[in-house]
């Protein structure tokens, strides 16, 4: 068994801390770097680039772009851009995005527009200049990318939690992620739907609000505050598992209102567990493995990490990381860490 365990940031940063996390996340042996691209925080690709010039080795991507706030045409240019910075570790997350209505923005026809964003993308960074006529996105014939990108192709990441999201990612992706969770259950169901879609096999990747401390207690108490606006989100997708309804709509009005710490606080431990990743590093270990076992082909360990954001990834590189692949049996080999699952 096997498993790229990686770390994402918030875009919340000044360039120089970026800069300093990225490289250590790159000394600590991690797989992989990705950014958020959270609603109202800063774009990725700017924090992306910082990284890509304070590392070598790690794996950079967007988590995730979506298609509603930027058109294919300049998703392939940020990808090309951090691709070239980077020198090929560039990898693109790709979702349909949250939050979009404080926008006014309608998320219409979300599984074409996916679909159709995947294959204009590698369309323009492969040079194809014959056009595309799709249901959401069109490009006439003889345009294109006005450079040459330093790779033609791109793994593309796809965030998504149904089945339909699968069957497309069986078609166009190179891996699904099961954004905000860290429930085995639905690694398994994903797993399942990817397989039963056929094609090329996808890599499956769980990432979800981390939280890790000496003292578990603590570690969870921030991690409920951390992940209640997630799981307002994210419980009513999550197709493994049934929910208290009313527990979730009072969820929900709190988040509404406000009132994060009062939302997590509702969150029994048992629901908890299925949202995020928190508590000592032997227990965030334990549930890691146990997602890997489930399925998972990539774990992502995210913000903010421990009570401090410097702690807590020392702790995951330090302490987490080690004993998940001890008990995967992963041998680490820094030359091919980047290499994409």
């Amino acid at each position: 068994m096997t498993a790229r365990i990686t770390v994402a940031l918030q875009s919340d940063k000044s360039p120089a801390e970026y800069a300093a996390a990225a490289q250590r996340v790159e000394e600590l042996g991690f797989d992989g770097l990705s950014i958020y691209a959270d609603l109202g925080f800063q774009p990725p690709l700017p924090a992306l680039l910082h990284a890509a010039a304070a590392t070598t080795r790690l794996s950079l991507m967007p988590a995730c772009l979506n298609p509603y706030l930027t058109h294919p045409v300049e998703i392939a240019g940020q990808h090309a851009a951090l691709d070239a910075a980077s020198g090929g570790r560039a990898r693109l997350g790709i979702a349909r995005g949250t939050w979009l209505s404080r926008l006014g923005i309608t998320q219409s026809r979300p599984i074409p527009a996916l679909r159709e964003t995947i294959l204009l993308t590698r369309a323009l960074l492969g040079g194809d200049r014959s056009g595309f006529q799709g249901t959401v996105f069109q490009l006439e014939p003889g345009a294109g990318l006005a450079y040459a990108p330093l790779r033609q192709d791109v793994d593309v990441m796809l965030g998504t939690w149904g089945p339909k999201g699968a069957r497309v990612a069986a078609e166009v992706a190179q891996e699904v992620k099961i954004g905000g969770t860290a429930n085995a259950a639905m690694v398994r169901l994903m797993r399942t739907w990817l397989d039963d879609a056929g094609g090329t096999r996808v890599a499956v990747a769980a990432g979800a609000v981390t939280v890790v401390d000496e003292d578990g207690d603590r570690a969870r108490a921030l991690a409920r505050r951390e992940v209640a606006m997630y799981v307002d989100v994210v419980a009513g997708l999550d197709r493994s598992t049934q929910f208290d309804p009313d527990l979730m709509s009072r969820v929900h009005e709190l988040v509404t209102r406000g009132e994060i710490d009062e939302a997590g606080r509702l969150l029994p431990l048992d629901v908890l567990k299925l949202f995020c990743l928190a508590g000592t590093p032997a227990e965030v270990a334990e549930h890691a493995v146990e997602l890997a076992a489930a399925g998972a082909d990539r774990i992502e360990f995210g913000t903010p990490h421990g009570l401090t954001g410097h702690g807590g990834i020392e702790l995951l590189g330090t302490r987490v990381l080690p004993a998940v692949r001890e008990a995967l049996g992963i041998h680490h080999d820094a030359g091919a860490a980047q290499e994409v699952a």
